[in-house]
């Protein structure tokens, strides 16, 4: 097949950049929040972005950072972002976004990139507008910059169970801190805590002018089965609508399936498939 080649994406082409992530609210919401906080300059965010398609005729993105996500990726387009990308070893700690894309650059770069640890092809994406029938739980806050050291061991927990590998291996445990810091700066984590411990989380990890995506909820294991997971989502789902965005959305494993009766008990519903390459 031939295609036309990617091409590094400006400033200049702004506009055209974020008309494209606006067809797309809630599968484009990661690189939207990115494009609309630093721009396009790979300096200024420490990754690129890479359109396909003329000037006047942008068709398909591609982020290139810490991970990889491609944007209305056409075949064409995906054969195009995979070329580049397999030009030099691979960087990035995942490629995540539209299963059919992501799972197209897999196999184009499996044999350049080598194993993943994991793969992930369906991942229902879904999304809500409305408040949940399901009362929220009075209990579930923000929460406040001096509960840092609380609610880090929870997040670390989450994300070791989510991903299977701990985010503070390899001198990771700084940043990752930092970027839980940043979420409670930003208002967007979300506890309830009992006796000095944090029993449910879930945070804002991504907010656009069309969505706020929630990822990292999280129960501790001995209070789970009580409910609290679909009381605290309703309570971060209230405050996200009256607060942040218009809609709230997040992507789920296929096979979790309590998270996605969860989810469907505060009344989302599915608007696409995502899926993840794990490194």
């Amino acid at each position: 097949m031939l295609t036309v080649p990617a091409r590094l994406l400006g400033d200049a082409e702004r506009i055209a950049v974020e008309r494209l992530l606006d067809r797309d609210p809630y599968a484009a919401a990661q690189v939207a929040e990115q494009v609309a906080a630093f721009g396009l300059a790979w300096w200024r965010t420490e990754a690129r972005v890479f359109g396909y398609g003329s000037r006047r005729n942008l068709q398909s993105l591609c982020w290139l950072g810490n991970n990889l996500i491609p944007v209305r990726a056409t075949p064409q387009a995906t054969a195009a972002f995979a070329d580049l990308a397999g030009l030099n070893g691979r960087s990035c700690s995942s490629i995540v976004g539209t299963a059919d894309a992501v799972l197209d650059l897999w196999t184009r770069l499996a044999v350049r990139w080598g194993p993943a640890r994991d793969v992930r092809p369906c991942q229902p994406l879904l999304a809500t507008g409305a408040l949940p029938a399901v009362p929220p739980d009075p209990e579930v806050r923000l929460v406040r910059p001096k509960e840092l050291d609380l609610l880090f061991p929870a997040a670390v927990a989450m994300y070791t169970e989510e991903v299977g590998v701990s985010p503070t291996v390899d001198g990771g445990e700084r940043g990752y801190r930092e970027r839980i810091a940043e979420l409670i700066r930003a208002r967007r984590a979300y506890a309830r805590i009992v006796d000095g411990r944090v029993v449910f989380k879930a945070e804002l990890a991504v907010v656009t002018r069309h969505t706020a995506q929630v990822q990292g909820v999280w129960v501790a294991p001995e209070w789970r089965g009580r409910g609290l997971a679909t009381r605290g989502v309703a309570a971060v789902v209230h405050d996200a609508l009256h607060r942040v965005a218009p809609t709230v959305s997040l992507y789920v494993n296929d096979y979790n399936e309590p998270a996605r009766r969860v989810y469907a008990r505060c009344g989302f519903e599915r608007v696409g498939t995502f899926a993840t390459v794990l490194f």
